[in-house]
């Protein structure tokens, strides 16, 4: 019934992106308001409802980890992984995590189906619970493999790679990409392409509410530059009410993530949740309804230490570990002094987990007025 009556709501504000009003007033307007926090309701949380985006060199195993100890629920994600490094490389090394890491899915970077297909297959096996094919990242190297932000513009093949995949594992295989490549504004750009690979039964797609640049601009610069469209993202969730829309771009805090879910299914941190990751200890009671009370910061740390003792008795380079927690107290008294320990390569190679005492000291200094 709930989706009958979002469908209805779509057709009356339709033509708001082609006039570019996308102010919805009067009985409409609260009418899409009140879906949207039926849809966001914490009794039957999406599991996707706050989730942290693949990023390239940070979301690895240990800072995964990391974020798990502070929130049991927020869906977690892998750095891209390509077909080639795992059809020709070292899977374990790719592919190997925790259990107490889980839920986490594997992001995928590739654009051949049949390779998709056996990438994703090893995925399943190592133990992920969903696939995802990177249409998001504008990097020079990866539009060199065909494969990233570039395969927008060609959403047949898209298509293509997700029915493979799905033909393949059981686990959902979802999309993430951005609302439009170069200097395409149009919103009928990213709807037809979401329509184009829903058809080839993908149910969940992860919005990068800006566009891609592919030429001239870095990957940090198509952060940063490219306005945000959180609009086209909310508009994607009226004209296909039965897909599971999940948002990405530009936002910071969990006031802002509860706005967004009034529209969407879910909201994806990105390096906020990496440079402030006890941002995160909120999520659980906040989004999930969880009644345990969040570890307080000391706690996480010690929960780290403990992996970290057992990661080095491995062979585990300290500072793999202690480089995802730099953060771990931004905004707190000392911050700058912990930060500044924790990646100070001398202590590091001493391979002394007293370096987390000494980090600690710093905590007692008065609070750094610009963190």
């Amino acid at each position: 019934m709930l989706r009958v009556f979002q469908t209805y709501l779509a057709t009356q504000t339709k033509s708001s992106v082609e006039t570019g009003d996308f102010t919805h007033c009067g009985k409409i307007g609260v009418l899409n308001q009140a879906v949207g926090r039926l849809m966001s309701s914490p009794q039957t949380p999406s599991p996707r409802r706050v989730s942290v985006a693949p990023m390239m060199d940070w979301t690895d195993r240990h800072c995964r980890s990391l974020h798990r100890v502070i929130s049991r629920h927020t869906w977690l994600y892998t750095e891209m992984v390509t077909t080639g490094a795992l059809l020709h490389g070292d899977v374990p090394r790719h592919l190997a995590f925790t259990p107490e890491e889980a839920p986490v899915a594997l992001q995928l970077g590739g654009s051949e189906p049949a390779d998709l297909a056996r990438s994703a297959k090893l995925g399943e096996q190592w133990g992920y619970d969903e696939i995802n094919l990177n249409c998001g990242c504008p990097s020079e190297r990866v539009q060199r493999g065909a494969f990233g932000a570039c395969l927008m513009n060609e959403p047949q093949l898209v298509a293509d790679c997700v029915k493979a995949m799905r033909d393949t594992v059981s686990v959902p295989v979802t999309v993430k990409h951005r609302i439009g490549v170069d200097a395409v504004e149009e919103y009928s750009f990213v709807r037809d392409f979401v329509g184009t690979i829903a058809e080839a039964g993908c149910t969940v797609f992860v919005v990068h509410a800006r566009n891609a640049i592919l030429k001239g601009l870095s990957p940090k610069e198509n952060r940063e530059i490219p306005p945000l469209k959180y609009d086209y993202a909310y508009q994607l969730k009226r004209d296909f009410p039965q897909l599971e829309i999940i948002i990405n771009g530009g936002i910071k805090t969990l006031d802002e993530v509860e706005t967004h879910l009034q529209y969407v299914d879910g909201v994806m941190l990105g390096r906020e949740a990496y440079h402030n990751p006890y941002l995160l200890a909120e999520v659980d009671a906040r989004f999930y309804g969880s009644t345990q009370t969040p570890l307080t910061r000391e706690q996480v740390e010690a929960k780290l230490i403990e992996y970290c003792a057992a990661e080095m008795a491995r062979g585990t380079y300290l500072g793999a570990i202690t480089r995802h927690a730099l953060g771990l107290y931004r905004g707190e008294a000392g911050a700058r002094g912990w930060r500044r320990v924790l990646s100070d390569s001398k202590r590091l190679a001493a391979r002394d987990l007293s370096i987390f005492d000494e980090a600690r000291q710093h905590l007692r200094e008065p609070v750094e007025i610009f963190e």
